[in-house]
Protein backbone atom coordinates (compact mmCIF):
# COMPACT_ATOMS: atom_id res chain seq x y z
CA UNK A 1 0.00 0.00 0.00
CA UNK A 2 1.34 3.51 -0.96
CA UNK A 3 1.60 6.58 1.43
CA UNK A 4 -1.53 7.88 -0.16
CA UNK A 5 -3.50 4.71 0.71
CA UNK A 6 -2.52 4.38 3.76
CA UNK A 7 -3.47 7.68 4.36
CA UNK A 8 -7.12 7.17 3.18
CA UNK A 9 -7.48 3.86 4.59
CA UNK A 10 -8.95 5.25 7.71
CA UNK A 11 -11.08 7.43 6.04
CA UNK A 12 -12.64 4.99 3.52
CA UNK A 13 -13.12 3.05 6.35
CA UNK A 14 -15.21 5.54 7.55
CA UNK A 15 -17.17 6.84 4.52
CA UNK A 16 -17.82 3.11 4.09
CA UNK A 17 -18.84 2.71 7.49
CA UNK A 18 -21.73 5.82 6.86
CA UNK A 19 -22.27 4.60 3.51
CA UNK A 20 -23.49 1.43 4.95
CA UNK A 21 -25.35 2.56 8.41
CA UNK A 22 -27.57 4.65 6.29
CA UNK A 23 -28.31 2.45 3.48
CA UNK A 24 -29.30 -0.30 6.12
CA UNK A 25 -31.64 2.94 7.81
CA UNK A 26 -33.41 3.74 4.23
CA UNK A 27 -33.21 -0.31 3.55
CA UNK A 28 -34.79 -1.69 6.78
CA UNK A 29 -36.40 1.65 8.69
CA UNK A 30 -38.37 3.08 5.13
CA UNK A 31 -38.36 -0.27 3.41
CA UNK A 32 -36.15 1.38 0.07
CA UNK A 33 -34.72 -1.00 -2.30
CA UNK A 34 -31.52 -1.84 -1.10
CA UNK A 35 -30.16 -1.83 -4.94
CA UNK A 36 -31.66 1.50 -6.16
CA UNK A 37 -29.65 4.03 -6.98
CA UNK A 38 -32.22 6.83 -4.99
CA UNK A 39 -31.23 4.76 -1.73
CA UNK A 40 -27.48 4.85 -2.35
CA UNK A 41 -27.92 9.04 -3.56
CA UNK A 42 -29.57 9.35 0.11
CA UNK A 43 -27.17 7.46 2.11
CA UNK A 44 -24.42 9.63 -0.10
CA UNK A 45 -26.43 12.92 1.34
CA UNK A 46 -26.53 11.45 5.55
CA UNK A 47 -22.78 11.25 4.69
CA UNK A 48 -22.30 14.66 3.79
CA UNK A 49 -25.02 15.79 6.60
CA UNK A 50 -22.47 13.66 8.99
CA UNK A 51 -19.23 15.43 7.48
CA UNK A 52 -20.42 18.82 7.73
CA UNK A 53 -22.10 18.48 10.96
CA UNK A 54 -18.52 17.17 12.42
CA UNK A 55 -17.16 20.29 10.59
CA UNK A 56 -19.23 22.92 12.35
CA UNK A 57 -16.22 23.93 15.16
CA UNK A 58 -14.32 24.07 12.10
CA UNK A 59 -15.92 26.61 10.39
CA UNK A 60 -16.53 28.66 13.83
CA UNK A 61 -13.05 28.90 14.06
CA UNK A 62 -12.24 30.24 10.08
CA UNK A 63 -14.98 32.83 11.27
CA UNK A 64 -13.26 34.02 13.67
CA UNK A 65 -10.04 33.96 12.02
CA UNK A 66 -11.54 35.68 9.13
CA UNK A 67 -12.63 38.39 12.00
CA UNK A 68 -8.80 38.89 12.73
CA UNK A 69 -8.33 39.03 9.57
CA UNK A 70 -10.49 41.87 8.89
CA UNK A 71 -9.00 43.28 11.94
CA UNK A 72 -5.55 43.75 11.11
CA UNK A 73 -6.15 44.69 6.94
CA UNK A 74 -5.39 48.23 8.08
CA UNK A 75 -2.13 47.62 9.27
CA UNK A 76 -1.56 44.82 6.73
CA UNK A 77 -2.25 47.77 4.33
CA UNK A 78 0.20 50.24 6.31
CA UNK A 79 3.01 47.51 5.55
CA UNK A 80 2.43 46.96 2.21
CA UNK A 81 1.86 51.01 1.41
CA UNK A 82 5.28 51.12 3.15
CA UNK A 83 7.29 48.81 0.56
CA UNK A 84 5.45 50.00 -2.52
CA UNK A 85 7.39 50.29 -5.17
CA UNK A 86 10.46 48.70 -3.72
CA UNK A 87 11.36 45.43 -5.27
CA UNK A 88 15.04 44.90 -3.76
CA UNK A 89 15.48 41.63 -2.05
CA UNK A 90 15.77 43.88 1.02
CA UNK A 91 13.30 45.52 1.04
CA UNK A 92 10.98 42.19 0.11
CA UNK A 93 12.41 40.29 2.71
CA UNK A 94 11.51 43.24 5.33
CA UNK A 95 7.73 43.02 4.14
CA UNK A 96 7.66 39.81 4.51
CA UNK A 97 9.42 39.75 8.20
CA UNK A 98 7.00 42.69 9.10
CA UNK A 99 3.94 40.42 7.80
CA UNK A 100 5.26 37.20 9.41
CA UNK A 101 5.67 39.51 12.66
CA UNK A 102 1.77 40.97 12.53
CA UNK A 103 0.16 38.06 11.56
CA UNK A 104 2.00 36.35 14.45
CA UNK A 105 1.23 39.54 16.87
CA UNK A 106 -2.35 39.24 16.33
CA UNK A 107 -2.95 35.28 15.98
CA UNK A 108 -4.24 35.35 12.71
CA UNK A 109 -3.92 32.99 9.72
CA UNK A 110 -4.65 33.77 5.99
CA UNK A 111 -4.92 30.35 5.00
CA UNK A 112 -7.61 29.40 7.91
CA UNK A 113 -10.20 30.20 5.35
CA UNK A 114 -9.24 27.13 3.21
CA UNK A 115 -9.27 24.70 6.00
CA UNK A 116 -12.58 23.40 5.80
CA UNK A 117 -11.97 22.83 2.04
CA UNK A 118 -9.02 20.74 2.24
CA UNK A 119 -10.01 19.11 5.02
CA UNK A 120 -12.88 17.97 3.11
CA UNK A 121 -10.38 16.80 0.06
CA UNK A 122 -9.18 13.95 1.63
CA UNK A 123 -12.72 12.66 2.35
CA UNK A 124 -13.85 13.53 -1.17
CA UNK A 125 -10.80 11.20 -2.80
CA UNK A 126 -11.79 8.47 0.26
CA UNK A 127 -15.63 8.50 -1.42
CA UNK A 128 -14.12 8.64 -4.71
CA UNK A 129 -11.61 5.55 -4.15
CA UNK A 130 -14.45 4.17 -2.95
CA UNK A 131 -17.15 4.35 -5.74
CA UNK A 132 -13.91 3.40 -7.78
CA UNK A 133 -13.26 0.27 -6.33
CA UNK A 134 -17.44 -0.57 -6.28
CA UNK A 135 -17.65 0.02 -10.17
CA UNK A 136 -15.54 -2.98 -10.42
CA UNK A 137 -17.44 -5.24 -8.14
CA UNK A 138 -14.25 -4.64 -5.15
CA UNK A 139 -15.20 -5.18 -1.96
CA UNK A 140 -14.20 -1.55 0.64
CA UNK A 141 -11.92 -2.01 3.22
CA UNK A 142 -14.12 -1.95 5.82
CA UNK A 143 -18.44 -2.28 5.87
CA UNK A 144 -18.93 -1.73 2.67
CA UNK A 145 -18.39 -6.04 1.65
CA UNK A 146 -18.12 -7.34 -1.90
CA UNK A 147 -22.24 -7.67 -2.19
CA UNK A 148 -22.42 -4.20 -0.66
CA UNK A 149 -19.77 -3.35 -3.79
CA UNK A 150 -21.13 -4.69 -6.28
CA UNK A 151 -25.04 -2.74 -5.32
CA UNK A 152 -23.33 0.24 -5.18
CA UNK A 153 -21.28 -0.14 -8.22
CA UNK A 154 -23.98 -1.19 -10.75
CA UNK A 155 -27.11 1.04 -8.71
CA UNK A 156 -28.79 3.33 -10.85
CA UNK A 157 -30.63 6.83 -10.87
CA UNK A 158 -33.51 7.35 -13.30
CA UNK A 159 -31.41 4.84 -15.55
CA UNK A 160 -27.89 6.35 -14.62
CA UNK A 161 -25.39 4.20 -13.12
CA UNK A 162 -23.81 6.08 -10.43
CA UNK A 163 -20.30 5.03 -11.49
CA UNK A 164 -20.28 7.24 -14.61
CA UNK A 165 -19.43 10.27 -15.66
CA UNK A 166 -20.13 12.93 -18.52
CA UNK A 167 -16.59 12.43 -19.67
CA UNK A 168 -16.35 8.51 -19.76
CA UNK A 169 -20.02 8.77 -22.16
CA UNK A 170 -18.31 10.93 -24.12
CA UNK A 171 -15.82 9.48 -24.84
CA UNK A 172 -17.83 6.17 -25.98
CA UNK A 173 -19.90 8.92 -28.30
CA UNK A 174 -16.38 10.21 -30.19
CA UNK A 175 -15.41 6.27 -30.47
CA UNK A 176 -18.89 5.85 -32.09
CA UNK A 177 -19.64 3.06 -29.33
CA UNK A 178 -23.17 2.87 -27.40
CA UNK A 179 -23.22 5.50 -24.54
CA UNK A 180 -25.77 6.90 -22.27
CA UNK A 181 -27.39 10.49 -23.01
CA UNK A 182 -29.41 10.10 -19.87
CA UNK A 183 -25.97 9.89 -17.99
CA UNK A 184 -25.04 12.97 -19.81
CA UNK A 185 -27.75 14.84 -19.09
CA UNK A 186 -27.92 14.11 -15.49
CA UNK A 187 -23.98 15.29 -15.43
CA UNK A 188 -23.84 18.92 -17.15
CA UNK A 189 -26.93 19.26 -14.97
CA UNK A 190 -25.33 18.47 -12.03
CA UNK A 191 -22.39 20.37 -13.07
CA UNK A 192 -24.23 23.52 -13.39
CA UNK A 193 -25.78 23.54 -10.37
CA UNK A 194 -22.67 22.91 -8.60
CA UNK A 195 -21.07 25.97 -10.38
CA UNK A 196 -24.08 28.19 -9.77
CA UNK A 197 -23.83 27.43 -5.73
CA UNK A 198 -20.10 27.77 -5.88
CA UNK A 199 -21.03 31.08 -7.38
CA UNK A 200 -23.33 32.54 -5.25
CA UNK A 201 -21.52 31.16 -1.98
CA UNK A 202 -18.82 33.32 -3.36
CA UNK A 203 -21.26 36.42 -4.09
CA UNK A 204 -23.21 36.35 -0.94
CA UNK A 205 -19.29 37.01 0.60
CA UNK A 206 -18.19 39.74 -2.06
CA UNK A 207 -20.95 41.97 -2.29
CA UNK A 208 -22.78 41.80 1.24
CA UNK A 209 -20.05 40.68 4.04
CA UNK A 210 -16.95 43.35 3.35
CA UNK A 211 -16.28 46.33 4.88
CA UNK A 212 -15.26 49.04 2.41
CA UNK A 213 -11.56 49.18 4.04
CA UNK A 214 -11.12 45.65 3.44
CA UNK A 215 -12.83 45.81 -0.05
CA UNK A 216 -10.08 48.74 -0.78
CA UNK A 217 -7.20 45.95 0.27
CA UNK A 218 -5.16 43.51 -1.66
CA UNK A 219 -7.55 40.24 0.61
CA UNK A 220 -10.51 41.95 -2.40
CA UNK A 221 -8.70 41.26 -5.28
CA UNK A 222 -8.20 37.88 -4.10
CA UNK A 223 -11.77 37.22 -3.38
CA UNK A 224 -12.62 38.43 -6.65
CA UNK A 225 -10.47 35.73 -8.39
CA UNK A 226 -11.47 33.12 -6.33
CA UNK A 227 -15.73 34.27 -7.44
CA UNK A 228 -14.66 33.50 -10.88
CA UNK A 229 -11.87 30.78 -10.47
CA UNK A 230 -13.64 28.08 -8.40
CA UNK A 231 -16.87 28.04 -10.09
CA UNK A 232 -14.30 27.10 -13.47
CA UNK A 233 -12.86 24.69 -11.21
CA UNK A 234 -15.98 22.70 -10.52
CA UNK A 235 -17.21 23.34 -13.98
CA UNK A 236 -13.94 22.00 -15.54
CA UNK A 237 -13.28 19.07 -13.53
CA UNK A 238 -16.93 18.27 -12.83
CA UNK A 239 -17.23 16.43 -16.53
CA UNK A 240 -14.78 13.81 -14.74
CA UNK A 241 -16.29 13.07 -11.83
CA UNK A 242 -18.69 10.04 -10.75
CA UNK A 243 -22.56 10.75 -10.75
CA UNK A 244 -22.20 9.47 -6.78
CA UNK A 245 -19.56 11.93 -6.21
CA UNK A 246 -21.33 14.68 -8.10
CA UNK A 247 -24.02 14.20 -5.23
CA UNK A 248 -21.64 14.44 -2.85
CA UNK A 249 -20.42 17.45 -3.63
CA UNK A 250 -23.53 19.20 -4.71
CA UNK A 251 -24.83 18.47 -1.41
CA UNK A 252 -21.83 19.38 0.03
CA UNK A 253 -22.27 23.09 -1.87
CA UNK A 254 -25.76 23.73 -0.80
CA UNK A 255 -25.47 23.47 2.63
CA UNK A 256 -22.17 25.79 2.22
CA UNK A 257 -24.13 28.33 0.94
CA UNK A 258 -27.10 27.87 2.81
CA UNK A 259 -24.69 28.25 6.13
CA UNK A 260 -22.60 30.74 4.69
CA UNK A 261 -26.04 32.93 4.09
CA UNK A 262 -27.24 32.48 7.83
CA UNK A 263 -23.70 33.56 9.18
CA UNK A 264 -23.83 36.89 6.82
CA UNK A 265 -27.17 37.40 8.24
CA UNK A 266 -26.90 36.78 11.97
CA UNK A 267 -22.71 37.43 12.09
CA UNK A 268 -22.33 39.62 9.31
CA UNK A 269 -18.65 41.57 8.81
CA UNK A 270 -18.49 44.63 11.08
CA UNK A 271 -19.25 47.57 8.37
CA UNK A 272 -20.07 45.38 5.78
CA UNK A 273 -23.85 45.86 3.89
CA UNK A 274 -25.08 42.82 5.58
CA UNK A 275 -24.30 44.40 8.91
CA UNK A 276 -26.06 47.19 8.66
CA UNK A 277 -29.22 45.50 7.08
CA UNK A 278 -28.91 43.63 10.30
CA UNK A 279 -29.03 46.97 12.29
CA UNK A 280 -31.80 48.20 10.42
CA UNK A 281 -33.86 44.65 11.41
CA UNK A 282 -32.92 45.02 14.60
CA UNK A 283 -34.12 48.41 15.40
CA UNK A 284 -37.32 47.88 13.78
CA UNK A 285 -37.55 45.65 16.21
CA UNK A 286 -36.52 47.63 19.19
CA UNK A 287 -33.69 45.08 19.79
CA UNK A 288 -30.69 46.97 18.36
CA UNK A 289 -28.64 48.20 21.94
CA UNK A 290 -26.41 51.32 21.24
CA UNK A 291 -22.68 51.13 22.68
CA UNK A 292 -23.80 53.42 25.71
CA UNK A 293 -26.60 50.73 26.57
CA UNK A 294 -29.72 52.68 25.30
CA UNK A 295 -32.02 50.73 23.03
CA UNK A 296 -32.74 52.15 19.79
CA UNK A 297 -35.76 51.84 17.98
CA UNK A 298 -36.46 53.41 13.80
CA UNK A 299 -40.34 53.80 13.33
CA UNK A 300 -41.36 52.52 10.10
CA UNK A 301 -42.74 55.45 8.06
CA UNK A 302 -46.88 55.86 8.25
CA UNK A 303 -48.38 54.63 4.64
CA UNK A 304 -50.25 57.71 3.29
CA UNK A 305 -53.63 56.49 2.47
CA UNK A 306 -53.95 56.11 -0.87
CA UNK A 307 -57.87 55.48 -0.28
CA UNK A 308 -60.16 57.22 -3.11
CA UNK A 309 -62.49 60.19 -2.23
CA UNK A 310 -65.92 59.14 -2.85
CA UNK A 311 -68.23 61.71 -4.98
CA UNK A 312 -70.26 63.58 -2.78
CA UNK A 313 -73.93 64.35 -4.08
CA UNK A 314 -75.59 67.76 -4.56
CA UNK A 315 -78.00 67.28 -2.19
CA UNK A 316 -75.12 66.14 0.90
CA UNK A 317 -73.14 69.00 -0.14
CA UNK A 318 -74.94 71.26 0.54
CA UNK A 319 -76.13 70.25 4.14
CA UNK A 320 -72.60 69.87 4.48
CA UNK A 321 -71.61 73.55 3.39
CA UNK A 322 -74.57 74.61 5.98
CA UNK A 323 -77.69 77.53 4.91
CA UNK A 324 -75.99 80.54 3.08
CA UNK A 325 -76.00 83.69 5.52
Amino acid sequence: MDLIGTILWPLKWVVELLLVGFHWLFDNAFSMDPAAGLTWVLSIVGLVLVVRAALIPIFVRQIRSQRKMLEVAPQLKKIQDKYKGKKDQFSREAMSRETMELYKRTGTNPLSSCLPLLLQMPIFFALFSVLNDAQHGKAGVGPLNEELGKQFGSAELFGAPLHNSFASQWGLMTEGQPYSVTVMIIAATMVVLMTASQFITQLQIVSKNMSPETKASPMFRQQRIMLYLLPLVFAFSGVAFPLGVMFYWLTSNIWTMAQQFLVIRNMPTPGSEAAKAREERLARKGKLIATDGDVIVVEEPKKTSNQRQQPVGKNRAKKQSGPKK
